[in-house]
């Protein structure tokens, strides 16, 4: 065979995105790389197994073997193979989902509860809290925009975001997903931004930091810019969905608004400080009465539910639960509005985001671990090859192990 390690995973890379539209989540590399694939017959499934286990033998243990594990993993799911779901999804991302007791949501509710006093069960006050601050649809694209300035001012006093980057932004509907940033390389990023659900001003500055600062536009420029420009990395031009790449990039990206949010210059942690000031004052303008310490203790005390998330896909995919079944699981152990549990099965049932739904709750975990409050391990992983065992081997934090460890 012919080509570096590197030039040869790519290729394999996109090769297997020719079967599934949008496991190649982003691919900014040589052109010319993309047109010789696309040029070419499409490869069978069996062959790809084949190239890839092939280079998994020439790779010495790292980074880019363990994301020919995933890429081999989801050849093999293509070609036929049997796996269980729990099998396929730790050999695509490196952890293993495992079914979380729903005492844990149990005790999350109860907080929530503390927060949320008033008449009616835990999920209509939830839901009316959810209302009383929800951004208008008309208002959501100019409030993110205002928000992604705020956000990247801030994260430029914690990483040096290189000259020339940014996002557009656009406003999508009758997508699987909530919001989404497509990489186009050049250091440029192009964010969408799914109006179908009804957002909160809490959710909707969440996303907007997951997308794009200190979160994935943050991560993909910065990364660009000096793995790929900096040290000739070929194989980060390419992000392959169902790789522990996904995982980790996910888990910063997820970790992200709590380090904005909650990482004010008094250390409260109840973001009154200087980025979260900056952001609520966003949201003020769009005319919301918005307590953002009290919103966030209501995130902290929901994160736990997001493991009914993963429940649900193991429900779904592995024990043959119907969807309506799982749908009733969403609503009762995740708070979830119907519309909303309806748009997640929806994600499950996605040929490109069966097995992904682990990379939220488990990459947040283990990056928030990982981190330990140290913006410096947070800035590594903004910047460096971390791989998902660096995130497993990482000394405890105080916050329990995640469920699918």
């Amino acid at each position: 065979m012919t080509g570096s390690v590197a030039e040869r995973y790519v290729q394999l890379g996109l090769r297997l995105g020719r079967h599934v539209d949008g496991i190649v989540d982003t691919y900014y590399g040589p052109a010319e790389l993309a047109a010789a694939v696309d040029a070419e017959p499409v490869v069978e499934p069996r062959a790809l197994v084949a190239a890839a286990e092939a280079l998994l033998d020439e790779i010495e243990d790292g980074w880019l073997r363990d994301q020919v594990g995933g890429l081999r993993t989801y050849a093999g799911v293509l070609a036929g193979e049997s796996f269980s779901y729990a099998d396929e999804v730790e050999g695509c991302y490196g952890v293993r989902p495992t079914y979380t007791d729903e005492a844990v949501f149990t005790a999350a509710h109860e907080r929530l509860a503390e927060l949320l006093p008033g008449d009616g069960s835990l999920a209509e006050r939830y839901e009316r809290w959810q209302h009383s601050i929800r951004v208008p649809a008309e208002l959501v694209e100019h409030t993110v925009a205002a928000a992604v300035e705020e956000a990247r001012a801030w994260t430029r006093g914690l990483v040096e975001l290189p000259a020339g980057e940014g996002v557009v932004l656009e406003i999508v509907r009758d997508k699987p997903w909530l919001a989404f940033n497509d990489y186009l390389g050049d250091l440029r990023g192009r964010v969408s931004v799914n109006v179908d659900q009804p957002m909160s001003a809490i959710e909707l500055l969440h996303r907007t930091i997951h997308e794009t600062y200190p979160g994935h536009q943050a991560e993909r420029c910065c990364k660009e810019h000096l793995l790929v420009r900096g040290r000739g990395l070929l194989e980060e031009t390419l992000v392959l969905v169902p790789t522990p790449q996904s995982l980790v990039t996910e888990g910063i990206a997820e970790l992200a608004p709590s380090m904005l949010l909650d990482g004010d210059e008094d250390g409260d942690g109840d973001g009154d400080g200087d980025g979260g000031a900056a952001l609520a004052a966003v949201v003020h303008a769009a005319g919301i009465a918005f307590d953002l310490g009290h919103a966030r203790a209501v995130e902290r005390a929901s994160e736990p539910c997001r493991w009914a998330e993963v429940n649900a896909a193991l429900l779904l995919h592995d024990a043959g639960a119907g969807e309506a079944e799982v749908h009733a699981y969403l609503q009762r152990w995740g708070l979830m509005s119907a519309q909303l549990a309806d748009h997640l099965i929806r994600f499950l049932n996605e040929p490109t985001s069966r097995t992904y739904m682990i990379t939220y709750p488990a990459g947040r975990d283990l990056c928030r671990s990982y981190v330990a409050g140290e913006p410096a391990r947070f800035r590594r992983l903004l910047t460096e090859q971390v791989r998902v065992r660096d995130l497993l081997d990482a000394p405890a934090a105080d916050a329990p192990a995640p469920s699918g460890r």
